[in-house]
């Protein structure tokens, strides 16, 4: 089902997708959120997880008819509109050690736009990013506004192990690995901050919404 902007389908036998083709953008996004918090409480809705310009709904069982589900999230989707503009969420600085051993990457990736490295890391750390979604790994947030001059596409072969507090650009993305993990993104710098602990409450330091901003460290 297709309508304003947005197309519902089926996933497996019980889950549900709702995907946004119109061009990525912080109001969308938000959009995206509104309707994940509206649809967790909904009857028959075991979960709802939230991507980049697409949610997918997660029913409690097997149903042969989701049009009345898709109704809901094309509903939901127009409301979503009114609250695309909300309050910024919080703001967390992350000192990073860029270049050399914590980013081995930073070269390539500022010499495919003509840069220096000092150039690319000033440019990195210029941004205030928003935390568009959590994903791939507990406390693995996906990272918006990333400077089009530090876009970078992934690796041909992913790295088998890339160290926890590694901070990489993946295509026009930036995130911090929160733990140790195989990975495909531009490694350019580390921070020591803990991104995700489970011994804590709440257990990823970024969700949805946050803000963020890179510091350079020596």
């Amino acid at each position: 089902m297709r309508e304003d902007g947005v197309h519902c389908y089926r996933v497996g036998r019980d889950a549900l997708a709702l995907e946004c083709s119109a061009e990525l953008s912080l109001g969308l996004q938000r959009r995206i959120w509104n309707v994940t918090l509206e649809a967790v409480s909904w009857d028959g809705v075991s979960d709802v997880t939230a991507g980049l310009q697409n949610l997918t709904l997660y029913l409690d069982a097997p149903v042969s008819d989701v049009a009345p589900f898709e109704r809901l999230l094309l509903d939901a989707w127009k409301r979503s509109e009114a609250g695309a503009e909300v309050a910024p969420g919080a703001l967390l600085e992350i000192p990073v050690r860029y270049g050399g051993v914590d980013g081995p990457d930073l070269a390539a990736v500022a010499g495919l736009h003509g840069l220096s490295e000092d150039e690319a890391v000033e440019r990195h750390c210029a941004r205030e990013y928003v935390v568009n979604f959590l994903g791939f790994a507990p406390g693995f947030a996906y990272l918006g506004g990333l400077d089009p001059m530090l876009h970078a596409p992934r690796l041909a072969v992913p790295r088998a192990r890339v160290p926890a507090g590694s901070v990489a650009i993946g295509g026009e993305l930036t995130g911090v690995y929160p733990s140790a993990l195989p990975g495909g993104w531009n490694l350019i710098g580390r921070t020591d901050l803990t991104l995700f602990d489970a011994a804590r409450e709440p257990a990823a330091l970024l969700g949805p919404g946050d803000r963020v901003r890179f510091v350079a460290i020596p």
